[in-house]
């Protein structure tokens, strides 16, 4: 039997925090090019993630 919608809403929650973890601890030392590949993971990985972006400062606004 499946899982219940709320189960599954709290795991893929859970991994979102986990995995945005992982790539705030990969930004701290990467370069430019990588930052960009880093917002662009972010992209597919959650609806919020452009003020993640902004709040991260991946990209600069002109």
């Amino acid at each position: 039997m499946p899982a219940s919608e709320r189960s599954r809403e709290l795991k893929r929650r859970r991994h979102r925090k986990k995995k945005l973890g992982q790539l705030k601890r990969k930004v701290e030392k990467a370069s430019a090019s990588e930052k960009a590949h880093v917002a662009n993971k972010i992209r597919r990985l959650t609806t919020g993630a452009e003020e993640i972006i902004t709040r991260w400062e991946l990209e600069s606004k002109g």
